[in-house]
């Protein structure tokens, strides 16, 4: 592990934060360090507030898309809402087609098949809305590079609507309205939204026209706060608000079919982590093992008892999903040492009947392992699929442009993306794939990295000091969980190795004369000599709760030792 200490902060920028809101300045310190610098900036940060979303029709656009769904609505015309079968896909077209049938009736859905028909707009979705008298497909979270598609779409007199949030190539299809705060020629304020949060501007826009208040679309927000963890977008600015108001929807009033997946995992109060590991997969199972028909119909029921049943189906393919992804995640690692890959700078594997649906689990699998730009292919109809994921620093996507040459068809983000090849170019790609990479990429990228915010002493963490942390949430990329860096940590003698294989490390550490804390390293039994050797050490760590028969007491969530 690299440790990364962030630069100190401006002193005097930290002084007059702390002055401005009366907190200790190892507070302000955070704050500033994460760009909140005034008092105003300090309450828009802890009070994320709806009034500070912006204007839909700053969207390039917007306006276009609002008059194109009013002719539609007018000339009682059958609209499409066609979404990616991934939560961010899915959860758009429960967003868009419950909202648009709140006041008309002509609305369907369409999630393409992830194995017959692939990634984004197909001709197959076409020639469905074709065949059963569809004039406008409004499509959401994919499209931004369905230049002929949308063609071939317009030769049939169906008009599109797309709302992505990919970035674009160097041609924009030619829909009647394109809704991506990527696009060069959009000055949108908020570049990071999902594709659910463009969808959600959408409904701004059309609910602002029927007079309607932002307050009318909270119960919208579930949907938004579950794609914006699931998609991992930076939680800044638009998104946190929209995060921070759908999680109170998603704890107080969330939506039938989320209240089903709730009570199969009888969680209580959920965080943007919970939303991650808990909600995200089982509807991301759908579409994986599956068809994404599945989440939709979960995310749209209002019967309960209905809504229970699809949680169960769901429930089933998680389970599924996960024992997929252990099989294969193991038949990779083989396939790496077999094939004396380990030295490499990147990954790339395959095999022909590994389950399309789980490759991109698999993929950020790997990287735990190997720490280094991974792809995982598997075989879909005549061509290769594959999955592409990143590491910290990396953009994976530049480095799939450069080796275009090979590639049938690619899209993503500058972490995670998704191609297509012809088996007869898998291992010219694989090749200068690696090329790419080894001569592009900084050498310590390739080395995990914790980004420490600050150092602090144990007697630094108060309950008081725990209170204002919480309310640092919701956290994510942009926003992070504080990372802290204590020295001279001694064991207790209560350190040892714990779990059922006993690959993670517990200690009951003290600083000097501190309190003591219990720490709990998960994978990191192999310290235990360091921790637990008679020796200082010192750890990079989170703070957090341990609730233990109705106790709760203030734990280090260790990251790493030395």
């Amino acid at each position: 592990m690299r440790w990364t200490l962030k630069p100190k902060p401006d002193p005097e920028k930290v002084n007059s934060l702390s002055k401005a809101l009366k907190i200790e300045p190892l507070i302000a310190s955070l704050l500033v360090q994460r760009g909140v610098e005034t008092f105003e900036e300090a309450e828009k940060f802890f009070r994320p507030n709806l009034d500070n979303l912006h204007d839909p029709y700053l969207m390039k656009d917007m306006d276009k898309a609002v008059l194109r769904i009013q002719k539609a609505i007018e000339n009682e015309e059958y609209i499409l809402v066609y979404g990616d079968y991934d939560v961010d896909g899915t959860t758009s077209v429960a967003l868009l087609s419950s909202y648009l049938k709140s006041y008309y009736p002509n609305v369907s859905t369409y999630i393409p098949d992830r194995y017959n028909e692939g990634y984004g707009v197909s001709y197959k979705g076409i020639d469905y809305a074709e065949d059963n008298g569809f004039s406008l497909i409004i499509a959401l979270d994919c499209g931004i590079k369905a230049i002929d598609k949308v063609g071939y779409a317009s030769e049939k007199n169906i008009d599109f609507i797309i709302c992505d949030h990919h970035r674009p190539g160097k041609e924009i299809p030619k829909a009647v309205a394109v809704l991506d705060p990527k696009r060069d020629d959009c000055f949108y304020p908020y570049k990071e939204l999902c594709g659910c949060g463009v969808g959600f501007k959408l409904i701004q826009a059309l609910a602002e026209k029927r007079g309607l208040q932002l307050e009318d679309l909270l119960l919208y927000l579930d949907l938004v706060a579950t794609a914006i963890a699931a998609d991992i977008v930076p939680i800044t600015g638009e998104n946190r608000i929209l995060a921070h108001y759908g999680l109170k929807v998603i704890n107080s009033n969330p939506r039938t079919g989320i209240q089903a997946i709730l009570k199969q995992v009888k969680k209580e109060k959920l965080t943007i982590t919970d939303v991650v590991f808990i909600i995200a997969p089982r509807i991301n199972a759908a579409g994986r093992m599956k068809h994404g028909n599945h989440a939709v119909a979960l995310l749209t029921e209002t019967d309960f008892e209905k809504a229970q049943t699809y949680a169960a189906e769901i429930e089933t393919f998680n389970t599924d999903r996960r024992e997929a992804d252990k099989q294969i995640t193991e038949e990779a690692l083989q396939q790496i040492i077999a094939n004396k890959e380990e030295a490499r700078k990147t990954t790339v594997v395959y095999q022909e009947n590994w389950h399309k649906g789980v490759i991109g689990i698999v993929a950020s699998r790997l990287t735990e392992t190997y720490y280094r730009p991974t792809l995982v292919f598997t075989k879909s109809g005549e061509k290769l699929a594959a999955s592409a994921r990143s590491v910290k620093g990396f953009d994976v996507y530049n480095a799939l442009e450069s080796c275009s040459e090979h590639i049938e068809q690619f899209g993503g983000h500058m972490y995670a993306a998704g191609l297509t090849l012809f088996e007869k170019d898998f291992e010219n790609f694989k090749n200068e794939f690696e090329r790419v990479v080894s001569e592009t990429i900084d050498p310590h990228l390739l080395t995990p990295e914790i980004r420490i915010d600050t150092e602090i002493n144990l007697q630094d963490i108060t309950p008081k000091f725990f209170r204002i942390l919480k309310q640092f949430a919701p956290f994510g990329p942009g926003n992070m969980t504080p990372t802290f860096m204590t020295q001279n940590l001694m064991d207790t003698g209560w350190g040892k190795c714990v779990g059922e294989d006993k690959t993670h490390l517990r200690v009951v550490v003290k600083q000097g004369n501190s309190n003591q804390f219990t720490g709990i390293g998960f994978g990191l039994a192999d310290k235990q000599d360091i921790a637990c050797g008679g020796k200082p050490f010192m750890a990079a760590y989170c703070i957090d709760e341990n609730e233990w028969q109705g106790n709760i007491s203030l734990q280090l969530r260790l990251k790493d030792i030395r």
